[in-house]
């Protein structure tokens, strides 16, 4: 067999069940490489794949703190100093996007929650520059007790227009299906980006809060973890309207669900990965059900992982240099740090 089919097929394997997974003790999965320390709290992290050399991809990480930053690391988990962007007021969460049209060029851009100013501000990747023209405010309008102290965000491509849409959420709001605002983003000349309010969708069942916020932009779909409750799951596009397609990960989980990522495979096939906070685990759900039920996802494994009480995640699947040959999961941990893992590790 050909090495990049061999390679294909170990990973399209189904993470393997453990004794864990019945009841009994889990191992701890160890990872590749932790990053160094940030100043305050870590919080949520972003990949960006380097299209020239997946070795020399970037780790982007919010520093929770009315001084806070977004922190730029290499895959060995080193600080860059002279990409880390500062100061942030709170910044929370952080997710990325390819080949956003800015003046006529595609641009990579990383959309930061500004939780203070209750505004998103973005960055061009991989050199961190500006393009928000000082900040974009959202959830304007809102009166309510911390309706607008941003927390979580997800973008979404439009695969057919390739537009560009940013999923917002609040540390709190309301319970009549408007939690989530959904904005277009878009060239707003002279090098800035700006946004246009589309949508207000998403349940909350008001126990705590929505703050991790995941999107399948090849499947066209959300997916956010309201905390206590379980994970909620939407179409991407506003054009498919409001329904509540899911509502899974009930049961099992120590306290809060929390950061969600996708490990997305060719065709359809790949895995949902969904924080159990208050166990540092990770719970391993199938990206799509069975045939007739593509919103039954089924739970495969449970994770113990080194970091702790992890509030966010992110995942690539796909080979990252000879550290992480089968895709790198990242996730935050209490110790001001983010924990670099090899998807295998996960998976086997």
């Amino acid at each position: 067999m050909p090495a990049a089919a061999a390679l294909l097929l170990a990973a399209c394997e189904a993470p393997k069940r453990t004794a864990g997974d019945a009841g009994g003790p889990l191992p701890v999965v160890k990872p590749r490489y932790v990053t160094e320390k940030v100043r305050h709290d870590t919080d949520d992290p972003a990949i960006w794949v380097n299209p020239a050399d997946p070795a020399q991809s970037l780790i982007l990480g919010t520093d929770k703190d009315a001084d806070g930053a977004l922190y730029v690391f290499d895959l060995q988990g080193r600080i860059i100093p002279e990409k880390t962007v500062r100061p942030l007021r709170r910044p929370n969460n952080v997710d990325l996007e390819y080949g956003f049209l800015l003046g006529g060029v595609p641009t990579d851009i990383a959309v930061v929650t500004e939780r203070m100013s209750s505004m998103l501000r973005i960055y061009a990747v991989p050199d961190m520059r500006p393009v928000d023209g000082g900040g974009i405010p959202v959830f304007e309008g809102e009166a309510g007790p911390e309706h607008r102290d941003l927390m979580g965000i997800a973008l979404y491509k439009q695969p057919a227009t390739g537009e560009v849409y940013a999923i917002v959420g609040r540390k709190q709001g309301p319970q009549d299906g408007t939690y989530l605002w959904q904005y277009r983003l878009a060239d707003a000349g002279g090098g800035r980006i700006g946004a246009v309010l589309v949508r207000k969708f998403g349940a909350y069942s008001g126990l705590k809060e929505i703050e991790a916020i995941a999107v399948d932009d090849s499947l066209g779909y959300v997916y956010y973890s309201d905390e206590q409750a379980g994970i909620r799951k939407y179409h991407a596009d506003p054009a498919r309207g409001n329904e509540e397609l899911a509502f899974f990960g009930q049961e099992g989980f120590a306290e809060d669900h929390e950061g969600i990522s996708l490990y997305a495979e060719p065709g359809g096939a790949g895995w949902l990965i969904v924080s159990d906070q208050g166990a540092d685990r990770f719970r391993i759900y199938t990206r799509q059900g069975p045939p007739g039920q593509p919103h039954a996802h089924q739970l495969v494994r449970t994770v113990r992982v080194a970091a702790r009480e992890s509030d966010g995640s992110e995942t690539i699947a796909r080979p990252m240099g000879p550290d992480f040959p089968r895709g790198l999961f990242v996730a935050m941990s209490t110790d001001r740090t983010f924990h670099l893992y090899r998807w295998e590790d996960l998976a086997e």
